[in-house]
């Protein structure tokens, strides 16, 4: 195909999913096996809450698990788990995978788990993970994963807002430098909870084998005895998983995903984003707990026909920087998908590249990079050490799969560096200025979104669509925002400049400064506080804590601080990597009462912003800027 061909297919394929969304997303639907084919792609005849292919029935499971049994393809590898963390290593053919899938399924309609039934899974890296969401999808359940690195609190807020007819967990997870008993976890979460499970399913670990107690049932005690399923048809409408972001306080967010637009979308972008193909070796080096995790570690290869890589380890220390190329090398990668902050990582402790040398990667033909913005620096030396299209995509937990990507598959665009391309066909992106219309080229704005998204993105927020009206639709009449900043150049290229919200990326994970501040001014001795995320070379983004302390107190500051830093790690989890607490003496607000929050993250990246007119005393913004500016303490 000649490059001017390519070029008319990106910009075909994008027109027509604007202006003929119907046929656009229907021819899109033919790659997908569905007991009910759809004769219509979108239902909008509750706008803004759309719906896709809503006369439409499949079951997820069987498209990622069964179909490629019945095609003959059944002895293939589906799923490699690959643990250095453990020293073990396994695969499972999808012949092997669908059978292990069929039989938790039944261990769950055992328990009692029908359609709509929704099950909490908190899992680290390990095959029943995977397992568990299938089998959930297999039967029509909801699955609700949460991070395994999150605390008791985190996990009991999501547990009595999903209200889960049963728990699954494993025993522990494995760091490279400790073992995290996860049961102990899970029953503290729970006394915490409001609503009680039926029935805990616990995979126990040799590292650490866990308590059990009336409710808990034993995995593998359970597999014994089950009786395997098949899948059962859902409507293409109804919710496959709920996952919450990390962007709230309070009662959590729950983004919705449902089952056919999920398998189309996911279908459509494995291949002409990511350009994978049935057959390859897809490696998607995140969590099940994210989004990136689920879309592209879990469903998205598996409804391709792609072998799919489950790392448990990191991208260096397990043993070291060369970890990344180790696996690509031993399994035959095709596409490496990852966070910036693993390869600024792997930079940072082997700088050359030396350890590259060592592995053959010559199966590799992109780096893909995801999850926060991708710096020129961190872009020039993957480019130079690899050889290989580094390709950076934006998107989101809320919507699933890339908004703005470079077409891999479809046709591939000139890199930019600080651009993640061009919008994705469904995706109709716009910059926006204060009073809501579009900003010439080369203007910042708003990103938003024009309604509807396209098929794969949230339906709305778990039982609230109110909130999610409220949250995403309100701002700007007719378009979903994104919450970010950014630009569009003479191309069309988008440049997608950071969060406009209280979510900050730290190496990847969003998560939000609002429930920090839940944390530091639950503090007897805290008045109040803010915290920022301020750039960090390595993570991307850090909180920055500040706050200011009741009057008469007799303590020493620092033991403060150092409490405050603590109750946000039992809180939040570690993965908040909130290391630094400031005590300050008043924090700069607006004079009707807002903390300048941005105001302040700007002075701690290094930049002199203008001071804006409504601020309340000027004097404050002074006195703290060698406190924001000194980053010694957060290296």
């Amino acid at each position: 195909m000649t490059q001017a061909s390519k070029q008319d297919g990106y910009a075909a394929d994008y027109r027509r999913s604007l202006e003929d969304p119907e046929g656009f997303w229907l021819d899109a639907a033919r790659a997908i096996d569905w007991d009910v084919a759809p004769t219509r792609a979108l239902d909008d005849s509750r706008a803004p809450l759309y719906r896709w292919f809503p006369d439409g029935r499949l079951n997820t499971c069987h498209n990622a698990l069964d179909r490629h049994v019945d095609a003959g393809r059944g002895e293939q590898l589906a799923l490699v788990y690959d643990s250095p963390v453990t020293g073990h290593k396994s695969a499972f053919t999808y012949r092997e995978l669908r059978d292990e899938v069929a039989l938790f399924a039944g261990v769950l309609a055992g328990l009692g788990v029908t359609e709509g039934d929704r099950v909490v899974i908190y899992m680290p890296m390990i095959p029943e993970a995977v397992v568990a969401m299938l089998a959930c999808a297999r039967i029509g359940a909801v699955h609700s994963v949460v991070f395994g690195g999150f605390a008791a609190h985190e996990l009991a807020v999501r547990v009595d807002d999903a209200r889960p007819k049963v728990v699954i967990a494993a025993s522990c997870g494995i760091e490279p430098t400790r073992v995290v008993p996860y049961k102990p976890l899970l029953d503290e979460a729970l006394a915490l909870a409001e609503h009680q499970p039926e029935h805990c399913v616990i995979r126990q670990r040799p590292q650490c084998p866990a308590d059990m107690s009336g409710r808990d049932l034993d995995w593998d005690r359970a597999m014994a005895t089950a009786e395997p399923v098949d899948c059962r048809p859902v409507a293409a409408t109804d919710p496959l998983y709920i996952l919450y972001t990390s962007g709230t306080t309070g009662r959590p967010k729950g983004v919705v995903r449902d089952n056919g637009g999920h398998a189309v979308a996911l279908r459509w972008s494995l291949e002409n984003v990511y350009d994978a193909h049935p057959g390859e070796v897809f490696w998607a080096a995140s969590d099940v707990g994210w989004v990136v995790g689920h879309s592209y570690i879990v469903y998205a290869p598996l409804l391709t026909g792609c072998t799919t890589v489950l790392y448990e380890g990191k991208p260096v220390g397990t043993p070291d920087a060369g970890a990344l190329w180790r696996v690509i090398a031993e399994h035959r990668v095709t596409a490496l998908f990852t966070a910036p902050t693993a390869i600024r990582a792997v930079k940072k402790e082997d700088p050359r590249g030396a350890l590259l040398h060592a592995h053959d990667i010559g199966s590799l033909r992109h780096l893909f990079l995801a999850g926060e913005r991708l710096d020129p620096e961190t872009y020039r030396w993957a480019t130079d050490l690899l050889g290989v299209p580094v390709v950076d995509n934006w998107w989101q937990t809320e919507t699933g799969w890339p908004i703005v990507a470079n077409p891999m598959g479809l046709e591939p665009h000139p890199l930019k560096a600080g651009s993640p391309t061009v919008p994705m066909p469904g995706y109709d992106v716009r910059i926006l200025d204060t009073t809501g219309r579009d900003a010439p080229p080369g203007a910042d704005g708003a990103v938003a979104i024009r309604l509807p998204l396209p098929p794969g993105t949230l339906l709305t927020v778990w039982q609230d669509d109110a909130r999610y009206v409220r949250s995403y639709l309100s701002t700007y009449s007719g378009y979903y925002l994104t919450g970010d900043g950014g630009r569009k150049d003479e191309d069309g290229y988008v440049y997608v400049m950071g969060r406009i919200d209280d979510v900050i990326n730290v190496a990847g994970h969003r998560l939000s400064t609002g429930a920090m501040e839940e944390v530091l001014a639950a503090h007897p001795d805290v008045a109040e506080c803010a915290v920022v995320g301020v750039t960090d070379p390595l993570k991307g983004q850090v909180p920055r804590g500040l706050v200011v302390l009741k009057g008469g107190l007799d303590r020493d500051p620092r033991a403060i601080a150092t409490e405050l830093v603590a109750a946000v790690r039992e809180r939040i989890g570690p993965v908040a990597a909130l290391r630094r607490v400031d005590v300050v003496a008043a924090l700069p607000k607006t004079r009707s009462g807002k903390i300048l929050r941005r105001t302040m993250r700007d002075i701690a990246d290094g930049r002199n912003p203008e001071l804006p007119s409504t601020i309340d005393d000027p004097a404050v913004i002074e006195a703290l800027r060698p406190v924001l500016r000194d980053d010694s303490q957060h290296r």
